[in-house]
This record gives structure tokens, sequence and C-alpha cells, in this order.
């Protein structure tokens, strides 16, 4: 049976890869919707390939496509016609109404965006409790560290779960003094050891700020209370993550780093199928390490996890915040190691206890841009 595909970021990693896992299963996918944040000719070439897709940028229609392939947003995308699954590959929160909305239509998620659930979760909780099924089917993690979780907790009681335990690779500088850190450079932070990845997420990788948002996720997904979830430093990036049992065991999924599988994972569960992701034998993957994750080393994760634990709106505030702080940094106008207090300083300013709606979300998401817009400095060098 052929499934619809509607791909938010079609054009980024995620969505590119996508894209490779539907190359490699011809027949069985259909691919119904394309958008990107660009007018480029990747969307373009995308466009050329899927004539079928209905295509969305954020910067308007291109001149190349015809007005009847236009679609107006990312929610009328999810929700067009045929669409059966929505892959979530877009940055920030921008496709956080969308998933709302594919929800509530009873679409299947595939989700590889981190902010939708740092924002929204509580939103996306209450979405899928008024839908029926699995939860878990209905939304379907793509984040690798997530999937393997989801593949371990399967056929197993959550009754049974002492502890979500998520690997780090620890980003660039796990063996780095975090003394020499302040005059690094952007090209140093983005030369990532394992994963080949956006610039955004990159720099999330080096500050953990990724890892943080990825125990959020764990709670809105498996519903487990933060003193449950815990992040080890895992530099081989072999092992995706782990689940700890009551008994004391302990199921782990494995495989090289390639976000292929876990993408294919999220579109055909519960089957599996032949892969284009790469493969090796266990002997080929090398000593597989463990390492505390130390909280002194990367500030940004502990600032991250208190402010999740404080929840209401923080959520918001962490994730407008971190983008600023990061392309302020990529920008060359703030240092690496003034990222994390950049963020604690809009926690500081915009926090509160108080649950916020969509609307309120996207006020809010507005309000801390444009206040931290001109104070690039602001928090120190964290």
């Amino acid at each position: 049976m052929t499934r619809g595909l509607a791909i938010l970021g079609s054009t980024g990693s995620i969505g590119r890869q996508t894209l490779d896992v539907v190359r490699a299963h011809p027949g069985r996918f259909t691919v119904l919707g394309l958008a990107s944040g660009h007018r480029d000719g990747e969307i373009e070439r995308q466009a050329a390939e899927w004539p079928s897709a209905s295509v969305y940028t954020s910067q308007g229609r291109p001149a190349w496509l015809e007005s009847p392939r236009w679609t107006e947003s990312l929610e009328a995308l999810a929700l067009a016609d045929g669409v059966e699954i929505v892959v979530v590959a877009t940055t920030g929160m921008s496709a956080l109404p969308a998933v709302l909305a594919a929800l509530a239509a009873g679409r299947t998620v595939a989700l590889a965006n981190k902010e939708t659930l740092v924002t929204g979760g509580h939103l996306v909780a209450a979405a899928l409790d008024r839908v029926s099924g699995d939860p878990l089917d209905r939304l379907r993690p793509v984040d690798s560290e997530h999937s393997a979780i989801w593949q371990c907790l399967r056929g197993e009681r959550p009754e049974d779960v002492a502890r979500l335990i998520l690997t780090a690779s620890g980003g660039p500088f796990r063996e780095r003094d975090p003394q020499t850190l302040e005059g690094i450079s952007a090209e140093e932070a983005l030369a990532h050891p394992t994963w080949r990845m956006g610039p955004k997420i990159t720099i999330d990788s080096a500050t953990l700020v990724n890892k943080a948002f990825e125990a959020i996720e764990a709670k809105w997904l498996y519903g487990l209370p933060y003193s449950r979830i815990e992040a080890v430093i895992h530099p081989r990036s072999v092992v995706h993550s782990l689940v700890e049992f009551v008994d004391g065991s302990f199921k782990a999924q494995l495989g090289l780093p390639d976000m292929r599988l876990p993408i294919q994972y999220a579109l055909t569960h519960p089957e599996r199928a032949p892969s284009p992701a790469a493969v090796a034998s266990p002997v080929e993957w090398g000593t597989l390490e463990f390492l505390p994750l130390d909280p002194a080393r990367f500030p940004a994760y502990r600032i991250v996890r208190d402010a999740a634990a404080a929840g209401g709106n923080r959520g918001a505030v962490l994730n407008a915040a971190d983008e600023v702080a990061v392309a302020a940094f990529l920008d060359g106008r703030i240092g690496f190691t003034r990222i994390p207090g950049l963020v604690e300083a809009a926690l500081e300013r915009w926090g509160s206890d108080r649950e916020p709606d969509l609307e309120t979300i996207l006020a809010l998401d507005a309000e801390v841009r444009g206040g931290l817009a001109a104070l690039p400095a602001a928090g120190g060098q964290g």
C-alpha cells in the first residue's frame, strides 16, 4: 500500500535523507507535499522529481512553480488530501501549528524536530489525548535517541521502566579544557566528530543544549519525570540510547550513526525493511565507551534541564533564546561561552510558571527574540 507523505523541511539534512529513504522504496511512498525555508535550486529539483507534490516555501511562491501546486502554509500542506504521514524536519518551532493540526485531523506525525515538544509539549500531549490509538504510533520520534528508546520499549510494560538513558557524543569539545573555549571559532564548533547536521543543531550539540532538549522530548513522549531521564557521554555514537528496567536489566538500540535508519523506522513502523543506511559488523564498531556527563563542563545543559523541570512557559523562552544566542555566535557577535549566559538571562526575564496556549507561545517567541536582538551580550560569559 502506497502511503502519502508531506515533508516539512524537505531541503534540510533530515528532509533530504527522508527522500533517500523514499527513493530506496519505490512504490511504497508518494510524496504529496514539500516545504522549505528557501526558494533555491534544491526545492526546485525536488519539485521536479516529485511532480505530484504541492510546495510551500516561507519566502513566498517561487517564479518557477505553477500556481496550482503552491500551498499557502505548512498546516495546509500537512492537511492536504492523501497525506497520511507528516514528516516534520523543520528548524525551530515553525511547525508547531502544523503538528497540532495534523494530529487533530488523525494524521501520523514523524517528528524530527525537537523544538515542537520543547515549546508546546503540553499542547501536543493534549492533542494526542483527543485522538484514538497508540500515542507513539500517532507521534513517531525520528531523533536517533528517541527512536532507540521507542524500539527498546516495544513489547515492554510502562510500569517496568526504571530509567531512560540518552547517549550524547559530547560534541567537538568533550575533552577540551572549558577555560579554553572562550575564543573558539564557529568553524571549530561546527566540526562535529560523528554526525553531519545543520549549523543550529550542531552548535546545540557542542553546548549539549540538544541533549537537554531531548530530555524534554522524552518527558512528553514517554510520560516519565525528569528524575528518571538521564544522559551519558558515548563518543562512538553507536549505542543510540538505553532503557533500564526495574529488574536491573538494560536494552539498547545500536547501529552506525546514519539518520536514514530512524527515519525509515518511523515511516515503516511496525514493519522493518531493507534500508539505505550504512551497515557494519560489530567488530568494526570499536570500543563502546560510556562516560559521565559533567554539568560543570556543559553549563547550558544544566540551565535547560533546570528550566524544563520548573515548567510553565520556559520551553518557549528556552527555544527562542537559544536560537538568538546560536545565531549571534555564528555571526561572530558573541563568543561561544556566552551562549549559556544569554539563555539564562532570558529565562530570568521572561520565564513564568503558567503554561501558554499556542497564541501565547507565538507571541512570547516574538517578544523574546525582539528583546534579545538588542542585547547580544546579555548574561556575560556564562
